[in-house]
């Protein structure tokens, strides 16, 4: 074959050059590790191996002709043996390692050959040949293995990438330079293969300097849009000097270019960008749709049950993790609740003050415990301003079995308050979320976020517009209905009374003028009701003495259960703070708890209250407790136990509750209820502390293991 300074010739010489500079760049780029100086070498080996392919275009020496096949034979012996040095730790005990013996052992007799007489046998060209491309196939095909194996996704990823790209080049490499075992191709391609295999040393240069490689998607679709731009470019040049050459409008030449470059530009490079997705990164693509679909749904979504059961499906349905659970903070803003999980893996409860260091490390963006702990163990200290690794592992322990696999990202509303938490961790694989992933993660947690802010306006203007009704009803109520109801008391009295011959009714008649005057009764008592639910509680009241309250109510109380059935057990705070309520409404409220929890436990048992100061978040609180010994409150009954009209009674009206509620959240408070059916329930009253009253003793004795009787039945709860 006549070889002359052709295309193929310049391309070489270029290619082998820019290999040269890989592989001092390796060299120059920090600690050289193995897996460094192999690559050096390998990059050498094809860079050296491209020169004296020139040379030998350029010279029609033979002596470059060996030079070229003795670095062919060693450029098998590198490749192998770095691939196996880029497999991770834990992967190292696999075979792979026969193939770098191999190539070895059957490198030294083809050296031998390459310097012997031998070479000028085609048979011996030709078995060169298909060493050094069986062995390079050999190393990309065990490689390909050990990252299908790995425990590690990111692993699997970076080597899918790495063999795919190394095969397409060696394939093209091989189109190249088949004519060296002597085949002569009726059409000689453009030497693709030889750029092709620069681009492969580059990546393998990516591949080492990133561990994870960070940006893989963005470089590799920078690159492949480039060369596909790049090549538009050539073809349209081509054809227009081809077609309109004889004319000499190179001026006419570039402004086509540039219109077919701006036309086609962006539709290129989605389209390449989708099949790189499709090739490269299926699990990302699954998790993009999935979280795609989810971040639409939520766009519609304002109840805050819903919002769980869309995260965690969408989760679910990407594949992409084995464990999701969803909190939400406490009113209080001490513990973060669950809200909605995959499993049962992950604590239903984590405390504000425990998980404290992982919070301030949230600040800083997602927490990747995986990455921590290696950060941890190499002793990579972290960036200035972020909590120290220990310290963040260290409060990860509330996660359990999670704490250390999980992602935790923090769940925020526009305004930047931390409103949740978004765990999930994927226990199948090591480092299974690549930063890209995370970001993906994140921006659900943002559209969370959203949800929750947008779902608690949105409850907030349903109260609202529910104590509006209210309000008009009881204005109607206290006209239409009152007014008939005193008109039909006061004419059962009058029917109840002896007649002008002092003669009583008889007992049928007693018996139902009673029904009529009790049920008048009650119907009056449900108006009273539903007017103080309507009322505004919002007085300005002085501080009080809370466990004088309490004491007068349970004095108040105690004819109701004489007999003794029910034990009425108190432990008062004898340094309880002051809380600004008005007297009579907190004496609503405790009498109203105390008569639920006595007939909660029905004919035997304890009620106990207890009160005592708390400190939630930045607050300071008065905290009463009534709880009992019941059958508890079923956690379907939990989520409308303060609605209106509610009740679980067969005579209640369920307004007793709500009534509670409206007054303690006027004065400042709140109500929590704690209970799992069968253990009985716990109402606490949280005030909030007077602020002019902090450290000021209540004085008196404390009533303590107090026994009274059954109470006769509440009908306002």
């Amino acid at each position: 074959m006549d070889l002359s300074y052709d295309l193929r010739t310049r391309t070489t010489l270029v290619c082998g050059t820019l290999a040269l500079a890989i592989a001092i760049s390796a060299l120059l780029g920090g600690k050289v590790r193995k897996a460094h100086g192999l690559f050096a070498a390998f990059a050498a080996d094809i860079g050296f191996w491209y020169l004296s392919q020139s040379l030998f275009g350029l010279f029609h020496n033979h002596l470059w002709e060996r030079l070229r096949l003795v670095l062919a034979i060693l450029a098998p012996v590198f490749a192998v043996n770095l691939f196996e040095a880029m497999v991770p730790e834990e992967d190292k005990g696999r075979q792979g390692s026969r193939v770098g013996r191999l190539s070895i052992l059957v490198a030294l007799p083809m050296l031998v050959l390459a310097l012997s007489p031998a070479l000028e046998f085609t048979l011996v060209r030709v078995g060169i040949f298909l060493y050094a491309v069986a062995s390079i196939a050999a190393g990309l095909f065990e490689l390909g293995q050990r990252g299908r194996h790995s425990r590690s996704r990111a692993t699997q990823r970076r080597v899918r990438f790495l063999v795919v790209t190394g095969a397409l080049a060696g394939l093209f490499v091989v189109a190249d330079f088949v004519w060296v075992i002597g085949y002569e191709p009726a059409y000689h391609p453009p030497p693709v293969g030889i750029v092709l295999s620069v681009v492969f040393l580059f990546m393998l240069a990516q591949a080492l300097r990133h561990q994870r490689l960070l940006d893989l998607y963005e470089m590799l679709g920078r690159l492949l849009v480039a060369t596909a731009t790049a090549f538009l470019i050539a073809f349209v040049f081509y054809v227009m000097v081809t077609v309109v050459g004889q004319f000499n409008t190179m001026w006419l030449n570039a402004i086509v270019v540039a219109i077919v470059v701006l036309v086609l530009f962006n539709p290129l490079r989605d389209r390449v960008e989708a099949q790189i997705q499709r090739l490269f990164f299926r699990e990302r693509r699954r998790l993009e749709a999935s979280l795609a679909a989810a971040r639409r749904r939520l766009a519609h979504t304002l109840e805050v049950e819903e919002l769980g059961t869309v995260v965690t499906g969408a989760l679910e349905r990407s594949r992409a993790v084995t464990t999701a659970t969803l909190y939400l903070l406490h009113e209080d803003g001490t513990v973060f609740e669950q809200l909605a999980a995959l499993d049962d893996k992950a604590p239903a409860r984590i405390e504000v003050a425990t998980a404290n260091a992982m919070l301030e490390q949230l600040k800083h963006g997602a927490v990747v415990l995986e990455q921590l702990a290696r950060n941890a163990r190499e002793g990579r200290p972290q960036p200035d301003g972020q909590v120290p690794a220990e310290a963040v592992l260290a409060a990860a322990e509330v996660l359990g079995s999670l704490r250390d696999s999980a992602v935790v990202m923090a769940i925020r509303t526009e305004q930047g308050a931390l409103v949740g938490l978004l765990v999930v961790a994927d226990e199948r694989i090591g480092d299974a979320f690549s930063p890209e992933d995370v970001a993906l993660l994140e921006t659900l947690a943002a559209q969370i976020g959203v949800v929750v802010e947008n779902s608690r306006l949105y409850a907030k203007m349903k109260e609202r517009d529910r104590l509006a009704v209210l309000g008009q009803l009881a204005a109607g109520l206290a006209h239409e209905i009152r007014n008939p109801l005193g008109a039909i008391k006061g004419a059962a009295q009058l029917l109840a009374e002896p007649d002008p011959d002092g003669k009583e009714p008889d007992a049928a008649s007693a018996e139902f003028l009673g029904i009529i005057l009790e049920e008048v009764q009650r119907l009056d008592g449900v108006v009273g009701s539903v007017l103080d639910l309507a009322r505004d509680n919002r007085d300005v009241a002085a501080p009080i003495d809370v466990n004088g309250v309490i004491r007068r109510t349970l004095q108040v109380l105690s004819p109701e259960w004489a007999d003794g059935k029910v034990a009425i057990e108190t432990q008062l705070d004898e340094s309880l703070p002051r809380a600004a309520i008005a007297p009579e409404q907190l004496r609503q409220v405790i009498m109203n708890l105390l008569r639920n929890a006595v007939q909660a436990v029905r004919s035997t048992g304890t009620v106990q209250v207890v009160s005592c100061p708390q400190q939630r978040g930045q607050g300071a609180f008065v905290a009463i407790s009534v709880s009992d010994e019941g059958p508890g409150i079923s956690r379907g009954a939990l989520k409308k136990i303060f609605l209106p009209f509610f009740t679980t009674k067969d005579d209640g009206t369920g307004l007793g509750l709500a009534i509670c509620q409206r007054i303690v959240q006027d004065a400042g408070g709140r109500i929590e209820v704690r209970s799992r059916e069968g253990e009985g329930a716990t109402f606490d009253v949280l005030l909030p502390v007077a602020m002019e009253a902090l450290g000021t003793p209540t004085p008196g004795p404390a009533q303590r293991n107090e026994s009274a009787g059954a109470l006769a039945e509440s009908k306002n709860s």
